[in-house]
């Protein structure tokens, strides 16, 4: 089971911790980041989950997420999440979000990265990711339309497309 450490609506530590699953309390929020990997021709990482999995079993998704455990910073879940998803070691100690969307109950952190990465080398994590592969944005827009994607607005991944285009990309450090 997964120990969450609990925020309040400004995102300072409460000092208290839920089990994933829980019902939240008034107040408390957590932790998800997500991280999307783009290379140099404009494509991102995408992963497709097992068709086990609960929550959108067999649909692509961007290509890293999921929940702080207690203890982890942004960086650190990013990082911990993107090698136990793909086996790809970053560091991103230096890198801040490139955005961060609130939810119901909390706050998603998204890293932009630009890394040419040779996805035959991965190692992707059994119970979670059944394969990846690099795809162009309209083929993540058919994708959704097709829904074997998670269905994320269009618009929003539009925005992660024009983001990764239009800003510089920090590329992390490979450890």
């Amino acid at each position: 089971m997964e120990l969450w450490d609990i925020y309040d609506q400004n995102r300072y530590l409460t000092g208290r911790t839920m089990m994933r699953g829980e019902e939240f309390e008034p107040g408390a929020y957590h932790l998800v980041v997500h991280v999307c990997v783009f290379n140099s021709n404009g494509e991102m990482l995408i992963q497709q989950r097992q068709p086990f999995k609960l929550g959108w079993p067999n649909r692509w998704d961007i290509t890293v997420g999921g929940s702080a455990v207690s203890g982890d910073t942004s960086q650190v879940a990013a990082e911990r999440e993107v090698f136990e998803e793909i086996g790809l070691k970053l560091t991103l100690q230096d890198i801040r979000p490139a955005l961060t969307l609130n939810f119901h109950h909390g706050f998603d952190d998204i890293y932009l990265i630009k890394q040419d990465i040779d996805i035959s080398a991965l190692t992707l994590q059994y119970e979670e990711v059944k394969q990846v592969k690099w795809a162009e944005l309209q083929e993540i827009k058919t994708l959704i339309d097709q829904e074997q994607f998670i269905p994320y607005h269009k618009s929003f991944i539009t925005l992660l497309f024009d983001l990764a285009q239009y800003t510089s990309l920090t590329r992390a450090n490979n450890e």
